[in-house]
């Protein structure tokens, strides 16, 4: 009964419940957040300033979807992206601190994936998707290897992003 009710919350993407706890926790530690997007395009922010008084702690969303936008903006060395690809770990991690330096936030979320439906590898499938979060100066960062289509991956996506998060608020 259990896995099919969760079965049933992924499948259906009610983030309403997690996005309110976040944003409850938020406001009463006084922390801020940033959030570095490509795959899921900025639906990530979308859903957190979704709520009235997300102001109180929602500071920046960047949607970096080119290579040159993560140099740039959220200064991920082109090397880097070279070596391990826009969709790594080692990525992810630099958009996630790019992002928290430019904001100078407290928290920082950063996501970079391959939504599909075209785009994936053998070594990288559609589906493929690194979160990386920023809890003040503790880094983490989680692979995942969803399933679905490109709307189902990226809504799973910012899904997962948020459970990292609230676990380190």
């Amino acid at each position: 009964m259990l896995v099919k009710r969760i079965r049933n919350h992924y499948n259906s993407f009610m983030p309403q419940d997690i996005v309110k706890q976040i944003h409850k926790l938020l406001i009463e530690k006084r922390s801020t957040l940033a959030t570095a997007e490509s795959c899921t395009g900025g639906l990530l922010a979308k859903l957190l300033t979704d709520l009235p008084g997300s102001s109180k702690y929602f500071l920046l969303g960047v949607v970096s979807y080119s290579n040159r936008s993560k140099a740039k903006i959220l200064k991920v060395p082109a090397k880097l992206i070279t070596k391990y690809g826009a969709v790594s770990r080692e990525v992810a991690l630099k958009m996630a601190g790019g992002v928290q330096k430019l904001a100078k936030s407290d928290f920082a979320i950063a996501i970079t994936g391959i939504a599909g439906p075209t785009g994936g590898s053998i070594a990288k499938p559609v589906g493929t998707v690194f979160i990386a979060v920023y809890a003040k100066r503790k880094k983490t960062c989680k692979k995942f290897k969803l399933t679905g289509n490109r709307d189902r991956i990226r809504r799973l996506s910012a899904l997962k992003s948020l459970e990292l998060l609230k676990v380190r608020i």
